[in-house]
């Protein structure tokens, strides 16, 4: 099971019109990063008509504090703010991720959900987590799940909540296909927040993935 650092930052108000200066550096800075196994994945939160509203990084632990003091989203104010939480991948039999040439619309929907906060959340999300394996496996090897796992409260703590990215140009697809997982269907995700998204084209690392279930 690999344990990453999730990395969601907010744009400033008017990052959509200074980010294009910083894009060039954002990625001169990723690039060898994702080649290095260092960035595992890293997609733009776009909003309904692919506006800039933030990006979604997925960073080892031990290049994490190096990549923010670098990063120049953080740098040039693009990011108004950002989190970090542990972040475990579902090792799941992923396709590769999309290497280019980079698409000029969204391609991917995200999906970032909150488990619920009361006593029972963590019992509810474990008994439907095997039968939520048993849907997203199959999505992984057909390509619908580029991406998922468990967001952790902690490094090595307890799931709270998930990401997964999916081949859903539209949000709206994406719920779609979601309302019949078990972790919808079974109310372990109480707070979901949806994002188009796009991959850039960058020489990305196999997911560190397998048919197991183990995580997410």
């Amino acid at each position: 099971m690999t344990e990453c650092r999730l990395v969601l930052a907010q744009a400033a108000e008017d990052a959509e019109a200074r980010i294009g200066a910083a894009r060039a550096a954002h990625l001169a800075l990723i690039a060898p990063m994702a080649a290095a196994g260092e960035l595992i994945a890293g997609v733009p939160l776009l909003g309904a008509e692919g506006a800039y509203g933030g990006s979604l990084m997925l960073v080892m632990p031990e290049a994490l504090e190096r990549y923010l003091d670098a990063e120049p989203f953080r740098r040039e104010g693009i990011w108004r703010s950002h989190a970090v939480h542990a972040f475990r991948l579902a090792p799941l039999p992923y396709r590769p991720l999309p290497t280019g040439p980079a698409p000029s619309h969204p391609t991917h929907t995200i999906a970032i959900a909150w488990d619920g906060r009361d006593a029972g959340a963590e019992a509810r999300r474990l008994a439907a987590r095997e039968a939520h394996f048993a849907r997203v496996r199959p999505a992984a090897l057909d390509g619908t799940l580029a991406l998922g796992g468990a967001i952790l409260d902690a490094p090595g703590g307890r799931m709270v909540g998930s990401v997964a990215i999916t081949a859903h140009p539209a949000a709206e697809a994406a719920r779609a296909w979601w309302a019949e997982d078990p972790y919808v269907r079974e109310g372990v995700w109480r707070e979901v927040s949806w994002h188009a998204t796009r991959f850039a084209p960058l020489p990305w690392r196999p997911l560190p993935g397998t048919s197991q279930a183990g995580a997410g």
